[in-house]
């Protein structure tokens, strides 16, 4: 079978932009003609294996990169964009789809992100008469959804706060708990850190310069508080250049985004990169063991595990999500070309809904999607209780995945029978842009079909899909 030809355009141009290179210079140093550059940077030409090398030796560029990116995601979300209702001519095909996101992906955002603007003032129509009466008001995007992107599209590594966790954990003294350094790099600050009964994990009293953990909290989830606030706190400047490379368009959300940047840290330190790949590659990621080694909780590792995409040292490429009781997805990624939906819950289908009804056991699944690419998924319910009788304790569930040929490296997939097409689960994404015909579970029909409804017949669906 011939191999699939290499066409990364985009990601052509955003190297020779990131270097400050001109085409004619860019095409030198790799040793082909201008021309030629000039037709791969259109897509017109597939990336040559000698530039693929060039790549590497010359500028050191992770060529495994040209075949990641935004692409899937970005198709993933044009896709279930254009299946909102308000827009009634035809739906693109996806091969134009992703030739939008493969060649013009700034066009592709400022399509999305003004998909956004639509949905938010539909939604907010009530609040909105309020405020466009007033001369500051405008529309833009809400502060979570806009750090949700921006980890979305970092693939959820941020190198520079990875590596600077690595370095704190690496160089703790000998038999040192990383909670000890935290706390002895506090002290180094003149924080004194203090256990109470209380209903809030972490409190910082910048006056007093006293930290303040509920002592009722898992002792992981101490760990990661006391991490996570020495992040916030020593490591400013750089969650900040980090933000600032960012450029959210609200303070809200560059607020909201450096917290999630100081809790980057904390998981990369408490997990730290290298120890915790290598760990995670000889216990054959197995997230209790590795929670154990680590002290962390399973959702910490089952999240980190998501995080391994450093250049030249990459993991597994999983999805990651977590889900509420209600099928609401609080958080996602995905470093796989399985995309979830931007709006709305996860397939009903998927595994992850059925981890409530088992409590304390982890679901396998083999699922396939639309597009006949198959996944190996594990889910695990995940409970975080108030700490006392009267207090509410919050269920969620956690989901993991990867491409199926990655399974045989879980233990979790021992035993099953991959090669097997009847193993495999049909799922999707979102049911207006899920094109298959006999979903028991569809909530509402596809945009992309047209429907034929016989009164005098009644199958699983109330119509037909022609």
């Amino acid at each position: 079978m011939a191999a699939q030809k290499l066409y990364a355009g985009a990601k052509l141009r955003e190297l020779r932009g990131r270097l400050s290179l001109t085409q004619k210079d860019f095409a030198a140093k790799l040793g082909v003609s201008l021309p030629y550059l000039n037709q791969m940077e259109n897509n017109n030409r597939p990336v040559s294996t000698a530039v693929v090398l060039g790549l590497a030796q010359e500028f050191g560029f992770d060529v495994t990169e040209l075949q990641a990116g935004d692409e899937a995601r970005l198709v993933g979300d044009m896709r279930e964009a254009m299946a909102d209702p308000v827009l009634t001519g035809p739906t693109p095909a996806l091969a134009d789809l992703r030739l939008v996101a493969a060649n013009a992906p700034a066009i592709a955002r400022a399509f999305l992100d003004l998909h956004r603007a639509y949905r938010q003032t539909h939604e907010r129509l009530a609040s909105l008469d309020e405020a466009l009466g007033r001369e500051d008001a405008r529309l833009q995007p809400s502060p979570w959804e806009e750090v949700r992107d921006f980890f979305h599209y970092c693939d959820n590594y941020i190198d520079a706060v990875d590596r600077c966790a690595e370095r704190f954990a690496i160089q703790r003294k000998p038999d040192e708990t990383i909670a000890h350094a935290a706390i002895r790099a506090l002290d180094a600050h003149g924080i004194t850190v203090t256990y109470a009964t209380s209903k809030t994990l972490r409190h910082f009293d910048a006056g007093r310069k006293t930290l303040t953990l509920s002592r009722d909290s898992h002792p992981a989830t101490q760990s990661f508080q006391l991490l996570l606030q020495l992040a916030l706190i020593t490591q400013s400047d750089l969650l900040d250049a980090t933000l600032d490379l960012a450029r959210f368009q609200s303070s809200e959300a560059r607020s909201i985004a450096k917290v999630g940047l100081a809790n980057y840290f904390a998981g990369a330190a408490l997990m730290p990169y290298g120890a915790f790949l290598h760990a995670a590659q000889s216990d054959r990621h197995d997230l209790e063991l590795l929670a154990t080694r680590f002290g962390a909780s399973l959702e910490q590792v089952a999240h980190r595990l998501s995080t391994l995409q450093r250049a030249g040292a990459k993991g597994i490429p999983f999805f990651f999500v977590r889900v509420d009781q209600a099928g609401t997805i609080t958080k996602r990624h995905s470093a796989t070309t399985l995309q979830f939906a931007r709006f709305g819950g996860a397939c009903p289908l998927w595994n992850v809904h059925q981890a409530f009804a088992n409590p304390g056991q982890f679901l396998r699944q083999l699922a396939e999607t639309p597009d006949g690419a198959r996944y190996f998924c594990l889910a695990r319910d995940v409970s975080k209780s108030g700490g006392a009788y009267n207090l509410p304790t919050r269920r969620y569930a956690i989901g993991l995945g990867c491409e199926v040929r990655h399974a045989p490296a879980l233990v979790y997939a021992d035993h099953m029978d991959l090669g097997a097409a009847s193993a495999y689960a049909p799922i999707g994404i979102s049911c207006r842009i899920c094109e298959r015909r006999d979903c028991h579970q569809r909530s509402v029909p596809p945009l992309e079909r047209q429907l034929s409804v016989d009164p005098n017949s009644r199958g699983i669906l109330p119509y037909q899909l022609d």
